[in-house]
């Protein structure tokens, strides 16, 4: 056995040593590069045209599911190249990206994505960029695995552009390609309100008439739904219900550089689906927009921040903080309970006790704002009560939540 084998076998372990101790890491982060973090596709580009990629594929790469998905709709080549371009909500550092679950369907027709390629702008879509980070993937070998993968390039950016192209077991010319998640660690500078969710959009399937007053968002969408919402960022998570029947709906949104709204929302319970509209103010929306409600007793409140995995109120949260307690200030009720609700990941005991002290936090802080201690409580549901699909990370970002109970 030579000594080139040797060396070569010893960097491969020590590349697969460093590779699972950033996945290990990388757990205990928040992914900066998901949809439900404010990330948006800009643009589309490579073979994605000719081979039916499109707004969809491009947010189920970063949709926080790590199941693997068909990438492309039709079968291109063994050195396919999809191309795409995401806004990032503020300028950041990525030290470490992640593609988990890289695993093959069985079948020489199909095969899973070979190179992931990242290059990062601070400039704009168009670039310049430069390069960040760049993987081989290999298949995992049984689900729950990682392959992460360094930044060489640590500098700021507001535009990534992620290149997908060939297949790791490309066995005939016209091949389709999978992948899974893309997923981005580092550092992000805080990210402004928006305040883009007032307006009407139509698209295929969608009408959204809404009325935003700071962080709170109100109004209509499809002729028969009521929705209302909070804006965390550049991110509006909202509740609806249908007038007629009464079916419920979630809906995460957030809007493009040409004031289109682009986003997921789901009806009844079921799974994601792509909703986006162009800006149609004169188009009539069938519906009778509500005002803006306030926010306080019956209200559901996503955008309250905290710390990873912990009750420790970020400073992002300060403006919902201050429009709960104005809402609450002016409520009649003699009784008011905070009730704190999370995500399933971990275990359900642990989510229980978290909910249970987010939701104390909260009242903490009505408490300090001058809420009369005797008015007020908090209890935690943990994961029992979703009002979303725990599979993806915007599902997991509207369970995480607190509502307000009064009587």
């Amino acid at each position: 056995m030579g000594t080139g084998f040797l060396r070569a076998l010893a960097l491969t372990m020590v590349a697969m040593a460093v590779s699972a101790s950033l996945a290990a890491q990388e757990t205990s982060r928040t992914d900066l590069l998901a949809f439900a973090e404010g990330v948006i596709p800009v643009a589309i580009e490579g073979a994605a045209s000719r081979l039916g990629v499109g707004m969809e594929q491009a947010l189920r790469v970063i949709d926080g599911d790590d199941r693997g998905f068909n990438l492309t709709p039709k079968p291109g080549g063994p050195e396919t190249e999809v191309v795409f371009v995401y806004r990032l909500p503020a300028a950041t550092v990525f030290d470490a990206f992640a593609v988990p679950n890289v695993l093959e369907t069985p079948s020489p027709s199909q095969t899973f994505v070979r190179t992931v390629t990242l290059s990062g702008s601070l400039e704009g879509p168009d670039g310049p960029f430069l390069a960040l980070a760049e993987a081989t993937l290999a298949t995992h070998r049984g689900k729950g695995e990682t392959t992460a993968v360094a930044a060489h390039t640590r500098t700021p950016v507001r535009w990534l552009r992620v290149q997908l192209s060939g297949g790791i077991h490309v066995e005939r010319e016209k091949t389709y390609l999978e992948f899974s998640e893309l997923k981005g660690f580092g550092t992000q500078e805080a990210v402004p309100l928006s305040q883009a969710f007032g307006g009407r959009w139509q698209g295929r399937g969608v009408m959204f008439d809404l009325e935003q007053d700071g962080v709170r968002v109100s109004g209509c969408y499809d002729r028969d739904g009521e929705l209302t919402g909070t804006v965390s960022g550049n991110i509006l998570r909202a509740t609806g219900k249908t007038r007629q029947a009464g079916i419920p709906g979630v809906f995460v949104l957030s809007t493009g550089d040409r004031g289109e709204i682009i986003g997921v929302c789901s009806t009844n319970g079921a799974p994601f689906r792509l909703c986006t509209g162009e800006p149609a103010p004169a188009a009539p929306s069938g519906c009778r927009r509500p005002a803006v409600r306030p926010v306080g007793c019956g209200s559901i409140v996503h955008g309250i921040e905290f710390a990873f995995d912990s009750a420790t109120l970020r400073p992002e949260a300060e403006v919902h903080l201050e429009t709960l307690h104005a809402g609450l200030s002016a409520a009649t009720a003699g009784r008011i309970t905070v009730v704190g609700h999370t995500s399933s990941e971990g275990p359900a005991d642990y989510n229980l006790d978290l909910s249970r002290r987010r939701a104390a936090a909260v009242a903490a802080a009505m408490i300090a704002r001058g809420i009369d201690p005797p008015r007020i409580a908090a209890e935690g549901r943990g994961e029992d009560e979703p009002i979303a699909d725990n599979a993806t990370a915007a599902g997991r970002a509207l369970n995480r939540r607190v509502e307000i109970a009064c009587r």
